[in-house]
């Protein structure tokens, strides 16, 4: 099934001078001094959209390009059958102060919203049992909805393929996984990164057939590692489920049509949830889903940075805390 088409195209503001080598310095309250430079944010993922988000707040001068169509990364959420559906993280969880309050943030305006904090545990053998946790944040428009709102008057290039590292300004940020990374920088730190990958499969059905369960994490199976319920995270009560593959099972897939692993998936669903309704299947490919955690909240090679979410516990949090941390080293120079 193909999904609809949507594009939303991201208004960008006049272009800012570029200071090039010549730095002005401005003062802020509480007599904080910073450079005032020009910066290239690659990647339009949480990381990259934080970075550049913190840079214009401080009044830098910044420009973000994205090969990709639309903003979020993998906050991604695809639209199927008129709805959009998340296909890349599954929530958000924030133990962080700063992070906490940009959800709340999101909350007040009605873009994201608490949703649990207990998933069941499949672990072989039923019954599942309840697992608690932080609570989990979701987003009733879908968790690219956030990243489009971290971009709002930002000056965005999307479908802007870099090939080679850009110059001509005083600092690159490469928001991106590692193995992408070493296209354009032959830094230690991006080849050090290891990545596994994930295929995600959204399963629409003709109504809901099975017991409520919000989501579920699924121990030692040879096909799935969770399962969402994305109509309830969304609280819309679509009839739509949400899988994700263990790296084991992407692995060997990868450069097969995504077509090919979509009856596995709907196979081990129906198996874990006792299903026996046929769902339509839509499967997207992550080459670099999970990354092995890195120590710091970034890399740096002269004027060129590294963030992400491979900077810490692997996470939506951790890419937003990544990218800040980038910004603001840039602004003490």
């Amino acid at each position: 099934m193909s999904p609809d088409s949507d594009h939303r195209p991201i208004l960008g503001v006049p272009d800012n001078p570029r200071l090039g080598s010549c730095h002005r310095f401005l003062t802020f309250p509480r007599r904080r001094r910073v450079r005032l430079v020009t910066v290239t944010v690659v990647g339009a993922g949480i990381a990259g959209l934080a970075c550049a988000r913190e840079l214009v707040d401080a009044g830098v001068p910044v420009r973000v390009l994205e090969r990709d169509r639309v903003v979020g990364g993998r906050l991604a959420s695809i639209r199927i059958d008129g709805r959009y559906a998340d296909i890349g993280a599954a929530y958000l969880t924030a133990d962080d102060p700063g992070f906490a309050g940009r959800l709340h943030s999101w909350r007040v305006a009605g873009l994201a919203r608490p949703w649990t904090d207990t998933l069941l545990a499949f672990d072989g053998a039923p019954p599942p049992r309840p697992a608690t946790g932080p609570i989990r944040w979701c987003a009733p428009g879908g968790l690219r909805s956030l990243a489009e709102d971290l971009a709002r008057e930002l000056d965005v290039t999307l479908e802007h393929e870099v090939r080679t590292l850009p110059t001509g300004g005083d600092a690159v940020v490469l928001a991106m996984p590692g193995p992408q990374a070493e296209r354009l920088t032959a830094m230690d730190a991006a080849r050090r990164q290891r990545w596994a990958p994930v295929l995600t499969a959204v399963l629409t059905y003709p109504e809901r057939v099975w017991a409520d369960f919000r989501g579920a994490f699924v121990n030692d199976h040879p096909v799935l590692a969770t399962v969402c319920d994305d109509g309830d995270r969304r609280g819309d009560r679509a009839p739509v489920l949400v899988a994700h593959s263990t790296a084991g099972f992407a692995q060997p897939r990868l450069a097969a049509p995504a077509a090919a692993a979509a009856d596995e998936l709907a196979a081990a669903v129906a198996g874990l949830l006792r299903i026996n309704a046929k769902p339509r299947v839509y499967v997207h490919r992550w080459r670099y889903a999970q990354p092995a955690p890195e120590v710091g909240s970034f890399a740096r090679a002269g004027d060129v940075y590294l963030a992400g979410d491979a900077f810490g516990r692997p996470r939506v949090q951790t890419a937003w805390l990544s990218g800040r941390a980038v910004a603001r080293a840039i602004i003490a120079g």
